[in-house]
């Protein structure tokens, strides 16, 4: 089988690399293609993904190209991880909402539409390619940012073999898992909700009901990504929040922190990558591969230290170490190569990704795309878990971003300035006629090369 990356130059593909050849024998991989149109990133982090699999799996075929035809042919898995415009676009996003002091958060502040305008039209050039180009039947699972709405534009344009995948909800579920020392596969959970708006109502360890344990614990408040969370307002919610709920349950505490540290996210990976790109273009991944990885580790250290700081004034001093010798716990590839499983396998999978709502969350359309808990087949259908009873508040925030999104994805289709404006209206986080206005007439001035005309 065939799996290509697009967007194989990132600075993440080390550990995507690792992940797939790691798994390549269990799941029939013998051919991997990563894809970057950035030659610099790839020769740079691909050549060391591609030395990571030779190490790891040798036998396994690792390619690397500018071709995306190249990549896709015959490709019976596509994994999209692009970044349209790169860091400096992505600056210019959040520094364009900070003006006005709203939140440029690249996912769910008013910077998500921007990048949604430029991550779209071209995964959508990708999704041709790959209808022409792949094996009938191939998925497609989108890493690409903002994944709520670049999932739910997909979809609306008929790409229906493409997927939304996300880590940080299973993310969680492994901190919880390490935190008691229990097996990561033995946790399970009804997640619901939207991408990076997601709540948990039920944790289980081996089926057992976890979540008033977990949160009473003070352990999860400090030692995981509730650390961004008093206890006080979990109680308050009744469940486990995904992450970025911060950004909506502490929004102006968010906004004044980064406006008082005087640097984005955007600034601070721009940095970390700058620096770690020029340290190793000196080295050679095959000769100096040991200096390679530690040159990775320092740097990709003070980017995962970093997460969240400058937004939320906590410190996130989980250690990262990229090591060849442990076994993946799935991280970045893992909920993508938990379908793939279930369909090598032959065996049914829980996971939480990002698909069409089908009547699983009362109150919102079949059509819309929800982040929540499913069970995969075999033969790649999937069913989303029912959640009978949703609480009244985290509806609330859920429609009302749910809003936001089918007419971001309108906007997007149709290229209409309106439809933009009212998506950016209706944002909680933004919640203004005029603000939306200012913002969208930025974002298509900012986004002028990469986009085209807008009505």
């Amino acid at each position: 089988m065939k799996l290509a990356v697009i967007g194989g130059g990132g600075v993440r593909s080390l550990m995507l690399a690792k992940s797939l050849a790691q798994n390549a024998r269990e799941l029939h991989f013998d051919e991997i293609v990563f894809m970057d149109n950035n030659p610099r990133k790839l020769e740079v982090y691909g050549a060391l993904s591609r030395e990571v699999a030779r190490r790891i799996e040798p036998d396994l075929r690792f390619t690397l190209t500018q071709d995306p035809v190249q990549a896709v042919s015959d490709a019976d898995y596509v994994i999209t991880t692009i970044r349209v415009g790169e860091d400096d676009k992505r600056i210019d996003d959040e520094r364009i909402a900070l003006a006005h002091n709203v939140l440029g958060q690249e996912t769910t502040g008013a910077a998500g539409l921007s990048f949604a305008m430029r991550s779209v039209p071209a995964l959508a050039r990708y999704c041709e390619l790959i209808k022409r180009y792949a094996k009938p039947g191939a998925k497609v699972f989108n890493f690409t940012n903002p994944a709520g709405v670049v999932s739910q534009t997909l979809r609306d344009m008929g790409y229906d073999f493409a997927y939304g995948i996300c880590d940080a909800p299973t993310g969680m579920l492994r901190s919880f898992a390490h935190l008691y020392g229990v097996d990561p596969e033995t946790v399970t959970a009804t997640c619901y909700g939207l991408n990076h708006l997601s709540f948990f109502d039920s944790i289980r360890f081996s089926g057992r009901e976890m979540l008033p344990t977990l949160m009473d614990d003070e352990r999860i408040y400090t030692q995981t990504d509730m650390r961004f969370f008093s206890p006080e307002l979990t109680h308050k919610m009744g469940c486990i929040l995904n992450e970025y709920l911060y950004y909506f349950f502490y929004r102006e505490k968010a906004v004044q922190n980064i406006l008082d540290a005087g640097v984005t996210r955007g600034e601070v990976i721009r940095d970390v990558n700058r620096h770690m790109t020029a340290e190793l273009e000196k080295l050679e991944a095959a000769r100096d591969f040991d200096a390679c990885i530690r040159t990775y580790n320092k740097w990709q250290g003070t980017r995962s230290n970093q997460y969240m700081k400058n937004e939320s004034g906590v410190s996130r001093p989980d250690p990262f170490c990229f090591d060849l010798t442990s076994r993946d716990d799935g991280g970045y590839a893992g909920v993508a190569l938990r379908f793939i499983r279930a369909q090598q396998t032959g065996k049914p999978t829980e996971m939480i990704f990002c698909v069409p709502n089908a009547g699983a969350i009362p109150g919102l359309l079949d059509t819309d795309v929800v982040e929540i808990s499913c069970t995969v087949r075999p033969d790649g259908t999937y069913t989303p878990h029912r959640i009978e009873h949703p609480a009244e508040i985290p509806m609330e925030l859920i429609r009302r971003v749910k809003l936001y999104e089918r007419y971001a994805s309108r906007a997007i289709r149709n290229r209409s300035r309106d439809d933009a404006i009212t998506s950016l209206m209706v944002h909680p986080l933004v919640n203004s006629y005029s603000l939306a206005e200012t913002l969208v007439d930025e974002y298509l001035k900012s986004n002028r090369d990469y986009i085209e005309e807008w009505s």
